[in-house]
């Protein structure tokens, strides 16, 4: 048992850990967006608040990570009835459920500046794994010295999936909304501390 425990901390030494740059998400130039069905149409929505961590180095794929909470009572749809009915707990229930979060768990498929980025998503007390499709949009310098870094994700869940059931019936048959929601992330974020050599 000690040359196995010997073993395992010499490679532990021995292994190179991978370390990417840490960016901090630039909310005033990124957007948390949403759509779903309504009746015959589709309605968009987004969150306001939201913070969160990128690391990235492009050449390092394997130390991606992503880390991000959102607000559930920033949502705004543009309608302030709607607004309020989507935080009480028919829905999001903001009053129980505070915050919601997003922990990337790894980057698979990288191709060019795309790839699928794995995670866990906790909403309205629910955590499951989703998938996004992850776009890169490069690192560049702005004016005033920053390295800033654009990202993509969309994807889609269910939002049964975490305990979000509510709908009305129709008289002429089906339901109000739909259940599948498509998730649009834009995020730009600015490069805060370097990897370590």
């Amino acid at each position: 048992m000690r040359k196995i425990l010997a073993l395992a901390a010499v490679l532990a030494v021995l292994s190179p850990v991978v370390r990417a740059d840490s960016y901090e998400i630039d909310a005033s130039h990124s957007q948390v967006g949403f759509r779903i069905k309504h009746l015959v149409g589709k309605v968009p929505g987004r969150f306001t608040k939201f913070a969160g961590t990128v690391e990235f180095t492009p050449a390092k794929p394997e130390a991606w990570k992503v880390v991000a909470t959102i607000d559930p009572a920033s949502i705004n749809t543009d309608n302030e009835k709607r607004d309020g009915h989507l935080k009480s707990a028919d829905f999001f229930d903001v009053a129980k459920f505070p915050e919601m979060t997003f922990k990337s768990t790894k980057v698979a498929g990288v191709k060019g500046d795309s790839a699928k980025l794995h995670g866990e998503l906790t909403m309205h007390g629910v955590t499951k794994p989703v998938v996004l499709d992850l776009e890169l949009g490069g690192t560049t310098k702005d004016p005033w010295g920053n390295t800033r870094a654009g990202f993509t994700a969309t994807g889609t869940i269910n939002r049964k999936d975490f305990g979000i059931v509510w709908n009305k019936a129709l008289d002429t048959g089906g339901l109000m909304l739909g259940d599948e929601v498509a998730i649009s992330l834009d995020i730009e974020a600015v490069l805060k501390a370097p990897a370590k050599k």
